[in-house]
């Protein structure tokens, strides 16, 4: 059981948790992305992960930020979508590297999110992290119609 735990993302509190070290190198920015899926498609949600230039070269920051933006959006998704489908794109764009993800679920509404004073706090601090990085983030949601939320982040 405990090797089990060792090799495997859980959720705590609704958060996805790696219990491994995050290894950029070894399984790439797409293998440890795709990894935070285990409990969605434990769930029975159809996870998709889409990566049209898998093998681009990806500094270590902009892997780590990638990461956890894309932790934020698979925990937010596991805890609050209710979603049947999720489809977790990485491609390189004219502008950078783009992660986009977006699902079937309940959807959002945007302003009340990004702007309350309790709640959305971690897409506040997802899109803080991601300016101050030099990227951007679009959030594009609709109350009973789903998400789908992009970061892009420049690269050298």
């Amino acid at each position: 059981m405990g090797q089990q735990l060792a090799d495997e993302v859980v959720a705590i509190h609704g958060v996805l948790t790696d219990t491994r070290p995050i290894d950029f190198h070894g399984a790439g920015v797409a293998g440890t992305i795709n990894r935070l899926t285990i409990p969605l498609r434990e769930r029975g949600i159809a996870v998709q992960l889409e990566t049209p230039h898998h093998g681009m070269a990806i500094d270590r920051a902009s892997a780590a930020l990638l990461y956890r933006c894309a932790q934020e959006l698979l925990s937010n998704i596991y805890k609050y979508a209710e979603a049947t489908t999720v489809t977790v794109r990485l491609a390189s764009t004219y502008h950078g590297i783009q992660l986009r993800v977006s699902d079937d679920g309940v959807g959002f509404n945007v302003p009340r999110a990004t702007t309350g004073r309790r709640s959305g706090m971690g897409l506040r601090l997802m899109r803080s992290a991601v300016d101050l990085a030099g990227g951007t983030t679009v959030i594009s949601a609709v109350p009973g119609q789903g998400t789908s939320i992009s970061v892009t982040l420049p690269v050298d």
